[in-house]
């Protein structure tokens, strides 16, 4: 949609095509922030995911990667968690839970 707005501002036989192409501009750099933003947050999000789940944080640096990141994503849905290894260690492998000292 915005390659045929684009398209139809340097075709266009009018001679008053600069109020346009500058709004295209303004409109692209907006859009550009608006993705930037959206994309630190999900970093944020899925670094705070690694780090609970056990895993370095800088494993959320690969969800920018295509194809990566979907491997990421199986990774952290069907391994068992490094901090649900340590939990079963210190349950003593049985995965009951443990009773308060008294």
């Amino acid at each position: 949609m915005h390659l045929i707005a684009l398209l139809t501002l340097l075709l266009d036989d009018n001679t008053n095509t600069a109020g346009g192409t500058a709004a295209l501009g303004a409109f692209f750099a907006a859009y550009f922030l608006f993705i930037i933003i959206i994309a630190v947050i999900a970093i944020i999000m899925y670094w705070r995911i690694a780090s609970k789940a056990g895993y370095p944080g800088a494993y959320s640096l690969l969800m920018l990667v295509p194809l990566v990141n979907l491997i990421i994503v199986i990774l952290f849905a069907f391994t068992e968690w490094p901090i649900e290894r340590e939990v079963k260690a210190l349950r003593g492998g049985v995965g009951r839970p443990m009773t308060p000292i008294t």
